[in-house]
């Protein structure tokens, strides 16, 4: 009697924290995706409009701002993406590869970059991804594979 007591505690504790990783993982691949289809968004904008820039009004930074535009919005593709597809399977190498959102984004608060002067927005997308990334850390590096599925 007591075996199985102990046995159905131990499985209610598995389906509990199952659970909470799966919710945490949802968590996280929302977060991940609202970082990158900022990023998307950013890249299209500068890369349709570029004079929206004042700090950029020459025809040279008018053509590198909207080079960066292009590839700003090559990288927010790609982001959504494997956040959309490999990230919610929970594969490893997405996890380590989406830490480019937080070392890009504190880059560009850590030596003043554009986009803007205020920066606030590079200490949400921050946080965000930071959040993205740490809630679900469990998920992607459980000891027991069978909470994974």
């Amino acid at each position: 009697m007591m075996s199985i007591v102990c046995s159905t505690i131990n499985r209610l504790k598995y389906l509990y924290y199952r659970a909470l990783n799966m919710r945490l993982l949802r968590i996280g691949w929302m977060l991940l995706l609202a970082t990158g289809t900022a990023i998307l968004g950013f890249g299209f904008v500068i890369a349709a409009y570029p004079q929206i820039s004042p700090d950029y009004s020459g025809a040279k930074e008018v053509e590198l701002l909207r080079t960066i535009g292009v590839a700003t919005t090559g990288m927010g593709i790609f982001g959504v993406m494997i956040t959309l597809k490999a990230y919610r399977r929970g594969e490893k190498w997405v996890w380590f590869t989406l830490w480019y959102y937080p070392v890009f984004w504190t880059t560009h608060l850590a030596l003043g970059l554009p986009p803007g002067n205020d920066h606030i927005h590079q200490i949400v997308f921050i946080v965000l991804s930071l959040l993205g990334l740490l809630l679900p850390v469990r998920h992607f590096f459980s000891s027991s594979k069978s909470m994974q599925s």
